[in-house]
This record gives structure tokens, C-alpha cells and sequence, in this order.
């Protein structure tokens, strides 16, 4: 499986022409070959855009999402829209099952190649240290894991990556590629290389780490997106400016190393 993690410049409270941009690098990275396209974390509106949350939220069976899943069944590939912010009342509305029955969600939605949602992911750890995230969402309570083209996907975001008992959940279900959508920001970059390279240490698995880029008044993006292979290895990376990072995930190279290197089996 061909992965595109998209480094998408974002523009804070724009949401239409953040939706446009995203959707033209999808269109270029399946034209580019690519099997799975991911987005960084709350792309419709800027992580720190906080005050457009609630203006920006949709169902996640709405008009904006809908154009991610007929853009993946056009293209025929499949796009990880991750994340948006989530109109949990909404989406109840239109039968979809919620944490809580009103207020806003980070969410990432799996769209596969025929445009069906395959996995909706609901940030897990709200992050508070000087953000208003804690305060304006409400926490996912679960962490699926879904097949994808013959590799079991699992979905994370940002802050998430602080968390490793929340991948190794994962891996206890089969999961050999993680996608990070995140918005993480400047001066933490030695925390963003080193966990999501951890990550993919510890559990054995790919790691997508793919982050946003642009500035939101003293706030910045680091970007810094990357692929880690099952040894840590990064397979493609970008610096601070909008690009795209790309690999190619194998889950036979997964058996092999975990083969190679029994550590999950040697838990206790």
C-alpha cells in the first residue's frame, strides 16, 4: 500500500478554502500513484483557531465530509479526512453513534476507495497545556482498528502519541500501521521526532506522523511529517513547509520483523 501523508498548509478559521486546498493535494497525490491519503489534525479549521470550533462543526455524515468520500471514490483511493471538528448532536441526528449526545469532537474519518466509511476515531487524550481543547471537545472513548487493503490500520491524533498503552491496545488487535494525523506545534519538535518514532519501536508497526503547517498568531506548526517502518526506520520526511511524505506499507515486512524480533511476545 502506497502511503501520501500530506504536510497541508492551514489557514486558521478558513474553512473553505482549507477544505479546497486539502482536496486539490488529494486529487495530486492519487495522481501520484498513492493508496491512502492522510490529512493532518483539524484541517477544516486550525488546531488553534479556537473560537471558529463551533461555527466549523458538521456532522460527520454531512456536506463537507461528503466531498472527502466522493474525492476517494473518484479517485478511487482511499483518504483518512483527519480530523474535523464534529457536531456530536448532528451526527446523532443522522444515526451515527457519539460519546455524548451534544458538544464538538476531534474526529478522523477513514474513507476506503469506494468512498464508504470504513473507521471514525474520536481524539482520546484533549490537550490542555495552553489550549482550549479541553475545555471546547469531548473526548472519543474508542480506538478501532479496521482492514485497508490487505493492512490493519489503526488511527491516533497528536497528543495520542504521549500515550503508548493506547497503541499497544492496537497491536493486541492486529494493527500493523498507525496514521497520526496532528497539529503539533513549535518548540516541542524533539518530542514529535522521538515519539512517533517510539511508537513504531516499541509495537513493531509503521507510524504516519503527519502534521499541519502554518502559523496561528505566537502559535506555529512545526510540521516535520514522517513515515517510521517497523524498526523506526523514517522512510520519508519533510521540514516545516506544506509537502508530502511517502512509503510504502508492507505487512509482510511487518510479520518479518516481529518474527525476526519477538519482543510483543516476550510481554509479561
Amino acid at each position: 500500500m502506497r502511503l501520501a501523508g500530506v504536510q497541508l498548509a492551514v489557514e486558521g478559521g478558513a474553512v473553505e478554502a482549507n477544505v479546497e486546498r486539502a482536496l486539490d493535494r488529494v486529487r495530486e497525490a492519487a495522481a501520484d500513484g498513492a493508496d491512502l491519503i492522510v490529512l493532518p489534525e483539524l484541517f477544516d479549521v486550525g488546531y488553534f483557531a479556537f473560537d471558529a470550533y463551533g461555527r466549523a462543526a458538521e456532522s460527520l455524515a454531512g456536506d463537507r465530509l461528503a466531498r472527502f468520500a466522493a474525492a476517494a471514490d473518484d479517485h478511487d483511493v482511499a483518504v483518512l479526512a483527519g480530523t474535523v471538528v464534529e457536531d456530536l448532536s448532528a451526527s446523532a441526528a443522522d444515526g451515527l453513534d457519539v460519546p455524548a449526545e451534544s458538544g464538538l469532537a476531534n474526529a478522523a474519518v477513514l474513507f476506503d476507495a469506494d468512498g464508504e466509511r470504513r473507521l471514525v476515531y474520536r481524539k482520546r487524550h484533549l490537550f490542555g497545556y495552553g489550549s482550549e481543547e479541553t475545555d471546547r471537545m469531548v473526548p472519543g472513548e474508542r480506538t478501532p482498528v479496521v482492514d485497508l487493503g490487505g493492512v490493519t490500520v489503526g488511527v491516533t491524533t497528536c497528543y495520542d502519541l504521549r500515550f503508548p498503552e493506547q497503541f499497544r491496545g492496537m497491536v493486541d488487535r492486529g494493527v500493523e500501521c498507525v496514521l497520526v494525523p496532528s497539529a503539533w506545534p513549535y518548540p516541542r519538535i524533539e518530542h514529535w521526532r522521538t515519539l512517533g518514532r517510539a511508537r513504531a519501536i516499541e509495537n513493531l508497526a509503521y507510524v504516519a506522523a503527519v502534521n499541519g503547517s502554518g502559523r496561528f498568531g505566537d502559535d506555529a506548526l512545526c510540521g516535520r511529517s514522517a513515515v517510521y517502518d517497523p524498526w523506526g526506520t523514517a522512510l520519508a520526511s519533510v521540514g516545516d513547509e506544506p509537502g508530502v511524505v511517502t512509503a510504502t506499507v508492507d505487512p509482510d515486512r511487518v510479520a518479518a520483523v516481529r518474527e525476526e524480533f519477538p519482543a510483543l511476545r516476550d510481554r509479561r
